[in-house]
């Protein structure tokens, strides 16, 4: 089952079950998606879709950060419920000693040796996440790993 059939089984399951919060993220993501396959006027594959989800979890991250700074917690508890129920759908994320493990393979193999081959290691590295670890923290890895 893809993942854009799951998410029209995972609608009808809210909507039976009268989980508003739920219903209304799925809906978000399902109109996100369809936004998106009109705007490249392809049907999105599951690869994509999972692109989607990440860039919107990483909004919501962003929200939460947002609003806990204007003291709008009634706001950031409800953003923080929908980064819930969007991360179920995402792999499973790679821990801060996975991602150095990878980031010095990767090092080790295109032979960087300076903040020049940054550009070399963080392209390598994020072929390899795939959605599964947050680019910032990447970055900051492979950054403090060439220094």
């Amino acid at each position: 089952m893809s993942l854009k059939d799951q998410f029209t089984e995972e609608m009808k399951k809210a909507a039976k079950a009268k989980d508003k919060l739920r219903l209304g993220t799925i809906r978000m993501v399902r109109s996100e998606i369809k936004n998106r396959e009109i705007a490249l006027r392809h049907e999105l594959s599951d690869d994509e879709i999972l692109k989607l989800l990440g860039t919107m979890v990483k909004q919501r991250k962003d929200s939460i950060s947002q609003f806990k700074k204007g003291g709008r917690d009634d706001l950031a508890a409800k953003e923080e419920q929908e980064l819930e129920i969007l991360q179920a759908y995402l792999p499973e994320q790679l821990d801060a000693a996975e991602i150095e493990k990878m980031v010095k393979a990767v090092i080790a193999e295109t032979g960087a040796a300076g903040k020049k081959d940054m550009g070399k290691v963080m392209q390598t590295v994020m072929a390899r996440v795939a959605g599964r670890a947050d680019g910032r923290e990447v970055n900051r890895l492979v950054s403090s790993l060439l220094s």
